[in-house]
């Protein structure tokens, strides 16, 4: 493990870790996209890190990294911990450089990234799940390597895997025909961010660098309000590639100094951007792959005439969390309400629901009631899809006027994720 102040990579490192790259990473394509350019009014360029042979750009971070280890200290091996991307990145870099790996994953870690990183490292990696978080598989990712020889592998507070992540910066300004007014970045624990914008503030001074977290998993963003790393006690982990508590000491420093600011988006608003860029574009991203895309809906004044490049940063999704991912989406959009709607216990009442409260264009997606004996009103939890979100307030205002007696779930939390 190192300890004290790590120093930060300079561009000539970045340009080092690209030459030694160069063979093994293929440059992944900086593409146009006309819908996004059309919706917001400006030139909007895609980096497509999905794209990567692990789907995403921590392959550059991981092997630069492990290609420094020394012969007698691959012989130990190495360990990891990650929530998908990075594991996938050491994986595939053991199975190169023929170093035993070990990689701590938070049990949650979708099923496809854990069969991905099997797939990648083959029998010179071992999967160990364990905790809830990131932050949770890291702190026995780190007892596990104080008690082997291991080289700790961190998945963004090291100088050589920041090098290798800033390669996507050399990379966009080579294939960039224009100036880049705008670069959008995702940050988790900081790693692309500090990579990209060393290189960025050497070779493009004049664009303006935005890095971008979940709105429930703000660590960067609450530890430069604070002027120190900071850990959040709490975090939604559905943003899973981005989902950490705390930044890096080295990521917060370098973050610090080389973003112009850090932004938040709402994991809704992420839930809309992943449905549309499949709908849409057919383009299969993860969460954490799309969060520069959705800062969009937020910058549009300010871009609007500007080329700007986003970085998509990862597509390892699990087809499994469709589900839930339309369901975010539906909610934050004003779609999908959840009422608990009590029925008085006699015959007509759930028609006159049907017939007189919903409109022509609503639909009942979810419906549990329970008859109490010696009751004269018997409880319903109800979800209601809209078609338009200007609907709601006709659906409101013909439950009041019939009388019928509601709790609004959407703005109850605690009862709404303890009932939904």
């Amino acid at each position: 493990m190192t300890t004290g102040q790590l120093t930060a990579p300079t561009a000539a490192a970045i340009e080092a870790a690209a030459g030694l790259l160069n063979g093994l990473v293929e440059p992944t394509p900086l593409a146009l996209n006309r819908n996004l350019s059309e919706r917001y009014g400006a030139e909007i360029m895609l980096k497509r890190e999905d794209l990567q042979v692990v789907r995403s750009y921590k392959i550059r971070g991981a092997y630069n990294r492990m290609a420094a280890i020394s012969p007698a200290a691959r012989a130990n091996g190495v360990v990891c911990a990650s929530a998908g991307n990075h594991g996938q990145g050491v994986a595939y870099a053991c199975h190169k450089l023929g170093i035993r790996g070990t990689v701590f994953m938070p049990t949650p870690t979708p099923g496809q990234k854990i069969n991905q990183l099997k797939g990648f490292g083959g029998s010179e990696v071992d999967v160990v799940l364990v905790g809830d978080t990131f932050d949770d598989a890291y702190a026995e990712a780190v007892k596990f390597c104080q008690r082997s020889a291991a080289t700790f592998i961190h998945p963004f507070n090291d100088p050589l895997v920041i090098a290798g992540q800033g390669t996507v910066a050399k990379e966009i300004l080579a294939a960039s025909t224009k100036p880049v007014d705008y670069l959008i970045l995702p940050i988790g624990g900081g790693g692309l961010a500090s990579g990209v914008a060393t290189y960025f503030k050497e070779h493009s001074p004049a664009t303006k660098i935005i890095g971008v977290e979940p709105e429930g998993a703000a660590a960067m963003h609450a530890s430069l309000a604070a002027g120190k790393p900071v850990t959040l006690e709490h975090i939604d982990k559905f943003v899973d590639g981005a989902a950490v508590k705390a930044p890096g000491e080295l990521t917060f420093r370098v973050c610090r100094d080389h973003l112009d600011r850090v932004m938040t988006v709402p994991e809704g608003l992420v839930c809309t951007v992943l449905l549309r860029m499949y709908n849409e574009e057919a383009i299969v991203a993860e969460p954490a792959g799309v969060l520069s895309i959705a800062a969009l809906a937020f910058l549009q004044e300010e871009i609007k005439g500007k080329n700007v490049v986003c970085v998509l940063s990862g597509g390892n999704n699990d087809i499994v969390r469709t589900e839930e991912i339309k369901e975010r989406s539906l909610l934050y959009e004003g779609l999908k309400h959840y009422f608990i709607v009590s029925f008085p216990q006699r015959a007509g009442a759930l028609r006159e629901f049907l017939v007189d409260v919903l409109g022509p264009n609503d639909d009942i997606t979810h419906f549990q009631y329970s008859k109490k004996n010696s009751r004269e009103r018997g409880p319903a939890v109800i979800g209601i899809e809209l078609k338009y979100k200007k609907d709601f307030a006709g659906l409101v205002g013909r439950l009041n006027k019939l009388n019928f007696k509601y709790e609004y779930l959407n703005e109850n939390p605690e009862l709404f994720h303890h009932l939904i």
